[in-house]
C-alpha cells in the first residue's frame, strides 16, 4: 500500500502523466494487487460525491452559459479608477462570495478575463489583482460544503467511516474568519506583486522576430515555381502560414499552388534565416503595421490602418488559454498548423509553468514536439471578421475577447439564478442532500431549455471527474490494508501527552504541505481516514479533525501548481515561484496559526 502511495505522488508531483489517467493506473493496480475488490475499486464512480461534483460542474456551466457570472460581476468595472489597494480586497470579496457557490475554477476564469479587458483599456496591472482573486476564490469556496470538491470528498469519505455528517453552513463561520484575516494580509502584501508591463502580445512572444511579410518580386526565383518546389516546403526553419494574393488571403496554402509576381507571403523564421533568404530568393520584405491586440499602438497607427483597409480583411493577434478537457490538448504546434483551426493561425505556444520546469517555454517551431496541455497558452492570428468562431471551441478561454452578455435573454439569466438559489436553499435547509439539489436543478434547467446536453458533453471538466473517482478507491485501499491505522498508530506514538493544539496542529500542517504537491482532492482522500483514526485512538471528537483535513487541503497558498486556479494565473499574471513562496507561504502559516487556535476550542 505504501508503494502505491509513493508512486501516486511521484507521478503527481512530477505531471508523469494527466491527472486522470493516473487516476485510472491506480484503479487498475488497486484491483489486481488485491487491495480491493473489482466491486470497490470501482465504486468512485457511483460515489454521492463524485455525483455532487459533476452536477455543481453543470450547474456552474449553466451560470457560465446564461450569464449569470457575468451578471453577478458586471459592476466590477465600474471600480477602475480607484486605487489598486482598495480596488483588490473588492475583487477579492465578490470573487470569494460567488465561489462560495459556484465553481472557483468557473469564477476565477471569468474574473481572468475581466482583469484582462481591464488591463487593456485602463492599464490596470494583473499582477496584482489575479493572484489575490484566485486566493480568495479558494477561500471562499472553503465557506460552504458545496464550495469546492474537496469540502464534499472529505465529507463523503468522513460520513463512510462513521463520523456524522457536516451541514451546509456548519464550517461557514471559520471559512468567513479565515477569508476575512487573508483579504487584510493580500492587500498588505500587494506591494511585493509585480506591478506588471502592459499587456504587449508583440513582446510577449517576440512577434516581430519570428513573423514577418515578404513580397515576391518579378525577378524573385520563386516566380512560378509550386510551393513544394521552394525552399517554403519541408523547411525546419521557416513555416509559411498564409499567402495574400490580390488582397484574398490563403491560410495554409497548399503546396501545388504556383507563386506569382506580387504574392505576399507570411512566413515564420528568425531573423538571421529571412536575411539569408530574402537574399538568395531575391524577395522584399513588407513593412506594414499590423493590429496587433496592445494598448502601446498609437492612435495615429490605428487610424493609418484603419484608412488602409479597403477589401483586405484585418488580422489581429489572439491568446488562447488552455483548460482540461480542451479539444487541442495533445497536438503540437506542427499539427496545429497542418490542420488549420477555425480559420486561425497558430502563431507560438507559451507553456505553463510547473514544478518540474519553473520556466515558460515559447515555442515557435513546427518540429518542437511539446504538446499543448491545460494551462497553456496558444498565440493564434485570425480576421476579425471570424473571431466568433474562436467560441466553439471546447474548454478554451479567448482572453482577448470582450464578453458577449448583452446577447443572453434576460429571462434566461434571471430563471437559471433562481435555480442556483433553489438549489441552495433545498441543501442548506437540510430538505435534499446537495447531490439531490444539485440533480434537480439541472433537471429544471434541462425541462426549460435553458441548459444543453451537447454543451455538457463538450464543457464538463471530466478529468476532475475521473480523478474523483480514482483515488476514492485509495481510501478504501488505506482502509482495507490498515495502512491509515497504522499511520495513526506512528502519530499517536508521536503525539502521546501532547497538547490538543499540537495534535491538530501536526496533522493540519502535514495536510496542507502534501496538498502542495499533490491534488488537493488526492490529498483529503488520503488524509481524511488518517485523521480520523486519530481521533478515534485518542477519544477525541471527529469533526475537528475532519474540519482540519478539510481546510488544510484547500489552504496550499505557498506553490502554483496546489490549486487548478492558481496554475491558471501562474503564467498569466508573470508571477514567479517565490511569489507563491513568500506571499502565499506566509498567508498559509498565518492561516495554520489561526485554524489550529480555533479548530482546538473546538476540543
Amino acid at each position: 500500500m505504501f508503494l502505491v502511495l509513493l508512486t501516486t505522488v511521484v507521478l503527481f508531483v512530477f505531471e508523469i502523466f494527466p491527472m486522470d489517467k493516473i487516476a485510472f493506473f491506480i484503479i487498475v493496480l488497486l484491483i489486481l494487487l488485491g487491495l480491493v475488490t473489482p466491486e470497490e475499486g470501482i465504486s468512485g464512480f457511483s460515489n454521492t460525491a463524485t455525483i455532487a461534483v459533476l452536477a455543481l460542474m453543470i450547474l456552474a456551466i449553466a451560470m457560465e452559459e446564461n450569464g449569470v457570472i457575468n451578471w453577478l460581476t458586471s459592476g466590477m468595472s465600474k471600480v477602475k479608477s480607484m486605487p489598486v489597494f482598495v480596488m483588490a480586497p473588492i475583487f477579492m470579496f465578490v470573487a470569494a462570495g460567488i465561489s462560495a457557490f459556484i465553481s472557483t475554477t468557473a469564477v476565477v476564469i471569468v474574473f481572468i478575463k475581466m482583469v484582462n479587458q481591464l488591463s487593456e483599456k485602463y492599464n490596470i496591472s494583473q499582477s496584482k489583482l489575479l493572484l489575490p482573486i484566485s486566493f480568495a476564490g479558494i477561500l471562499g469556496g472553503s465557506c460552504t460544503l458545496m464550495g469546492t470538491s474537496t469540502n464534499l470528498i472529505v465529507n463523503s469519505v468522513s460520513t463512510n467511516l462513521g463520523a456524522e455528517k457536516l451541514s451546509f453552513f456548519e464550517f461557514s463561520i471559520l471559512g468567513l474568519i479565515f477569508l476575512s484575516i487573508s483579504i487584510v494580509y493580500l492587500t498588505f502584501t500587494l506591494r511585493w506583486l509585480p506591478w506588471g508591463d502592459k499587456q504587449n502580445l508583440n513582446k510577449d512572444y517576440k512577434i516581430d522576430n519570428y513573423i514577418t511579410s515578404v513580397c515576391v518580386t518579378p525577378n524573385s526565383k520563386l516566380v512560378g515555381r509550386r510551393i513544394n518546389k521552394s525552399f517554403l516546403h519541408n523547411n525546419p526553419d521557416v513555416t509559411l502560414l498564409r499567402l495574400t494574393r490580390n488582397n484574398h488571403a490563403h491560410n495554409s496554402p497548399g503546396k501545388y499552388i504556383s507563386l506569382k509576381v506580387g504574392d505576399e507571403l507570411l512566413l515564420m523564421c528568425d531573423l538571421e534565416n529571412l536575411e539569408r533568404i530574402s537574399k538568395s530568393e531575391n524577395m522584399n520584405i513588407v513593412q506594414e503595421n499590423k493590429n496587433v491586440i496592445e494598448e502601446n499602438t498609437s492612435k495615429n497607427v490605428k487610424a493609418e490602418t484603419e484608412a488602409k483597409e479597403v477589401e483586405k480583411d484585418e488580422h489581429v493577434f489572439i491568446e488562447l488559454l488552455m483548460l482540461p478537457g480542451a479539444s487541442l490538448l495533445g497536438k503540437t504546434l506542427g499539427n496545429l498548423r497542418r490542420f488549420m483551426i477555425q480559420d486561425a493561425i497558430p502563431i507560438a505556444i507559451k507553456k505553463r509553468k510547473t514544478l518540474v520546469n519553473l520556466n515558460e517555454r515559447m515555442i515557435h517551431s513546427s518540429t518542437d514536439k511539446l504538446e499543448l496541455k491545460a494551462g497553456d497558452r496558444l498565440l493564434v492570428e485570425i480576421s476579425k471578421e471570424k473571431l466568433f468562431a474562436l467560441d466553439t471551441m471546447e474548454n478554451v478561454v479567448v482572453l482577448q475577447q470582450l464578453d458577449k452578455t448583452h446577447s443572453i435573454s434576460k429571462n434566461k439569466r434571471y430563471f437559471t439564478f433562481f435555480v442556483l438559489l433553489l438549489v441552495i436553499a433545498m441543501a442548506a435547509s437540510g430538505l435534499l442532500s446537495i447531490m439531490v439539489s444539485a440533480l434537480t436543478g439541472i433537471c429544471l434547467l434541462l425541462v426549460t431549455n435553458n441548459l444543453n446536453l451537447n454543451t455538457i458533453y463538450k464543457k464538463v471538466n471530466w478529468q476532475i471527474f475521473f480523478l474523483l473517482a480514482g483515488m476514492i478507491p485509495l481510501g478504501v485501499a488505506m482502509h482495507n490494508t490498515g495502512t491509515d491505522m497504522w499511520i495513526s498508530e506512528k502519530l499517536l506514538g508521536f503525539l502521546h501527552h501532547q497538547p490538543n493544539y499540537i495534535i491538530i496542529g501536526t496533522l493540519f500542517i502535514v495536510t496542507m504541505v502534501l496538498s502542495g504537491v499533490v491534488s488537493n482532492n488526492a490529498t483529503a482522500i488520503i488524509m481524511t481516514p488518517i485523521a480520523i483514526s486519530v481521533a478515534q485512538g485518542m477519544g477525541l471528537d471527529f469533526k475537528p479533525f475532519i474540519l482540519a483535513v478539510m481546510f488544510a487541503a484547500n489552504f496550499s497558498f505557498f506553490t502554483p501548481v496546489g490549486y487548478q486556479t492558481n496554475a491558471l494565473v501562474y503564467g498569466i499574471g508573470n508571477y514567479r515561484f517565490r511569489h507563491f513562496l513568500f506571499i502565499g507561504g506566509g498567508l498559509s502559516l498565518i492561516l495554520w496559526i489561526v485554524a489550529t487556535f480555533l479548530l482546538t476550542k473546538m476540543l
